[in-house]
């Protein structure tokens, strides 16, 4: 039956033997693919949206039970007297800014490490400055004399190479002599700027609990308003900090250290092995080993660090190259130590490696794309494949309001937010699965650019209007532009035949992904 019926298309027409090459691949080949991409899909679904779930869960008895930190642990305040008595049981503090090239943010973040309240003779200020060029390099120097001449125990440190970047730029500065007296380490990145109390919040905790080993801070967003891009991104950052790393420390003790506004215990960090190069977040790899060591960790959601959002496209997507890049390929490297690793119990390592990497680090990446962007779209052409609404309807939008309870003022942007989430995923899916093969670029590590003032009128000090500039010259991103065109298709497919108005959706996200392929987002530093 199949040749006679292939013989009676053969005789009428092209368009006939398209249709029929068409039908026979789709019931031989596509359906059965399709069908289990959306298993697969479908799977991954409900591994993020049980994770979500209890994460609400627990933040919720976290809030409800008022399990505060000084409720969990010993914390007993400094007393101001003790200060004037100039004790010597303060432990000494070092004060770590890695820096490279940060010419807008140097004086910012040098003056806020010198202005932290603690006694003088108890704390040391340290600059590590990698940058290459000799002008912002002479810059910093002077900014550091200037400190130094002001009584603060101020060193500026450099290097002969930039060996490991941050890791290497940290792991050097530990090994200077007058680190040997150091009790603690904390650590800002140049854009960051704690409050004079910081130590005073932060130090009690590892004082009184010998087994904290990391103290973490939250951060908190000065240009949170800048555009739209920053808005989104507060969005998401404000639900790792509010909620994921609040369980974190609430259930297990255990979370990625953010690789700037928290506080180390040195002798945890030396017992970990110190700081390592050999993935592009040293900041989580030292967590991870300091973790299976033994040490607990905390987070204080209610001491927040001044930083700044990257508010260019070219610097948030080398910052999200890294985020997703590094994870996937530590993950690699750490998960057999893990499950071989005798001193944590089986729950924290199921924890470790479900939770914390294999969900939050690649399936959550992974399935955006793939399902939303991919699979879901291609459903529309192949109707023998159905996908359930619960999956593309309900699941979908409690997952997005679970992670919208962070940033509650910006719901308005929910819709947005989605869109450019889905659009990103592409980005970060190519760097997990780059981490995960170890591939080209899997090291690559771009310092992400801090504008600082650049945006203000340096004359009259009043903001310059956000204004994006593109020029027909400027690099188009093939793949998301691909993409796009893949949902226009899509979309147009669905409004002549399909029956549930999903091409307003496929047409919106092929919009979302033809605005990031030209670049047509974010902020830009005018010339004159």
């Amino acid at each position: 039956m199949f040749f006679m019926e292939a013989f009676q298309v053969a005789s009428e027409g092209v368009v006939m033997q398209l249709e029929f090459v068409w039908k026979h691949m789709r019931e031989g080949l596509v359906v059965p693919i399709l069908t289990v991409a959306v298993f697969l899909c479908l799977c991954m679904l409900l591994m993020d949206f049980a994770e979500k779930v209890f994460m609400g869960v627990v933040i919720c008895f976290v809030k409800l039970c008022g399990r505060k930190p000084e409720k969990r642990y010993k914390w007993e305040t400094i007393k101001d007297d003790d200060v004037e008595l100039g004790n010597s049981n303060y432990p000494m503090v070092l004060v770590q800014i890695p820096m490279y090239n940060e010419g807008e943010v140097y004086q910012l973040s040098i003056g806020a490490a010198c202005g932290l309240s603690w006694p003088s003779h108890r704390i040391i200020i340290q600059i590590l400055d990698d940058s290459t060029d000799p002008t912002i390099k002479e810059l910093v120097q002077v900014e550091c004399r200037k400190w130094e001449s002001k009584g603060v125990n101020i060193k500026y440190e450099v290097r002969d190479n930039r060996d490991g970047y941050k890791a290497g730029a940290l792991k050097e500065g530990i090994k200077h002599s007058y680190v040997m007296q150091c009790d603690y380490v904390a650590i800002f990145d140049a854009d960051f700027q704690p409050e004079p109390d910081f130590l005073y919040q932060t130090i009690p905790f590892l004082v009184n609990n010998p087994e904290i080993g990391l103290v973490q801070a939250r951060w908190k967003f000065v240009n949170a308003g800048e555009c739209l891009m920053t808005r989104m991104q507060q969005m998401s950052l404000d639900y790792h900090f509010k909620v994921e790393q609040e369980v974190g420390s609430s259930t297990y003790a255990f979370f990625g250290f953010n690789g700037t506004a928290g506080v180390w215990r040195i002798s945890a960090l030396n017992e970990a092995g110190g700081w390592k190069d050999r993935t592009t977040v040293e900041d989580m790899d030292l967590a991870v080993r300091a973790s299976l060591k033994g040490w607990k960790f905390l987070f204080l959601s209610h001491v927040q660090v001044k930083s700044e959002l990257p508010s260019t496209l070219k610097a948030y997507r080398y910052q999200q190259h890294r985020w997703s890049c590094g994870p996937a390929n530590l993950f690699r490297k750490v998960v057999i130590e893990i499950f071989t690793n005798k001193k944590v119990s089986l729950w924290k390592k199921f924890h470790v490696v479900y939770s914390f990497f294999f969900v939050a680090k690649i399936v959550v990446h992974i399935n955006t794309f793939m399902f939303y962007c991919i699979v879901l779209p291609a459903t529309v052409m192949v109707p023998e494949v159905v996908v359930p609404k619960w999956s593309c309807v309900y699941i979908p939008c409690m997952v997005t309001l679970l992670k919208a309870v962070g940033t509650p003022r910006s719901f308005y942007l929910l819709v947005f937010w989605v869109l450019f989430e889905n659009t990103m995923s592409l980005h970060r899916t190519k760097a997990t699965i780059i981490g995960l093969l170890e591939a080209t670029r899997v090291n690559e590590w771009v310092v992400t650019e801090k504008l600082g003032d650049a945006l203000k009128d340096k004359v009259g000090g009043t903001k310059v209007l956000n204004r994006h500039r593109f020029n027909i010259g400027d690099r188009i991103h093939m793949t998301e532009l691909f993409v796009g065109f893949y949902l226009v298709f899509c979309g147009c497919y669905d409004f002549m035949y399909g029956k549930n108005y999903f091409f307003i959706f496929l047409f919106m996200q092929a919009v979302a992904f033809f605005i990031l392929a030209f670049g047509y987002v974010g902020t830009f530093v005018p010339h004159s």
